[in-house]
């Protein structure tokens, strides 16, 4: 619309008084609630068609679309239109982030029913209001994690092995394999990736791309971790990393060597690794108990 005059613009659907009504009154509502975060479930946009004054168009509608933006989105049930360009307006205009639902100690809720039949489903949207959930001094922070699953048992282990490398080498927090025993006496194995909720796509790319499994489950879950920090000390072989975990309090929670520091200087200078391991906790100790 660049370069268009204002009194050529016109809103279509948009100007109608039942899209101006839910504008306003949701505006309204967010006002009064008083809430400084918003936040929902991945978005079921629907599928299909939807009749509109521009002709026919795929659901979601190009504007909807448009206005999610890189909200996730998917679609599940009958053939029909669940986000339209007004709801999705909304969503934008509050600047929502998605996930699955965080602590929280809920205050209240509320309930809005729409007025179409969706048989077999509740045909509504469930609003609850609360607090975040405050960490004591014996918690960890909360934060979303994506969980990717995929079985697999005609993949050697050399395969799995490198889309392993390549899923680390790509973001993912951790990826672990176990063994299972699967149907009809098959040996299999389950690979889990763990990682950020916005690399789940092109994680599981590389999982169809780089194994044989023809499909694979995924998950949002809440994930608790402890600050880290790093500090170095000195041993009578070199210099070794520690990792500390700490409790919000500021109380340390575990210190551990970095395994690769001490391996290099194991193998350096031919001693075992678990003196060099026990020689950085010593060393680290002493630094804790001068107060660093």
């Amino acid at each position: 619309m660049h370069g268009v005059p204002v009194e050529k613009v016109h809103f279509h659907e948009v100007g109608a008084v039942d899209t101006i009504i839910d504008i306003v009154c949701t505006a309204a509502g967010c006002e009064s609630l008083g809430v400084d975060r918003w936040m929902a479930s991945p978005l079921n946009v629907g599928s299909g068609t939807v009749k509109c004054q521009h002709g026919t168009l795929p659901v979601p509608a190009p504007a909807t679309l448009a206005l999610l933006g890189d909200a996730p989105v998917y679609a599940a049930g009958p053939a029909m239109e669940r986000i339209t360009p007004t709801g999705a307006a909304v969503l934008r205009m509050l600047e929502v982030s998605y996930g699955s639902l965080p602590a929280m100690r809920v205050k209240t809720s509320g309930y809005g029913a729409g007025g179409r039949d969706t048989p077999g489903e509740p045909n509504l949207l469930r609003l609850l209001v609360g607090e975040q959930a405050e960490t004591t001094s014996e918690a960890g922070e909360v934060e979303s994690i994506a969980v990717i699953v995929a079985v697999i048992d005609d993949s050697t282990p050399q395969v799995l092995a490198y889309a392993s490398e390549l899923l680390l080498e790509a973001g993912a927090w951790d990826v672990h394999r176990t063994a299972l025993q699967m149907k009809k006496g098959r040996t299999g194995v389950q690979m889990t990736v763990l990682c950020s909720p916005d690399l789940m796509p092109a994680l599981r790319e590389i999982l169809l791309r780089e194994t044989s499994t023809i499909g694979l489950r995924w998950s949002l879950e809440n994930k608790m971790a402890l600050a880290r920090e790093f500090v170095d000390v000195e041993t009578g072989w070199g210099k070794v990393r520690v990792k500390i975990a700490r409790w919000p309090s500021g109380r340390v929670a575990n210190a551990l060597p970095e395994y690769e520091h001490c391996r290099a200087l194991a193998r350096q200078h031919a001693v075992p690794l678990k003196a060099v391991m026990q020689a950085a906790m010593q060393a680290y100790a002493a630094l804790e108990k001068d107060g660093r």
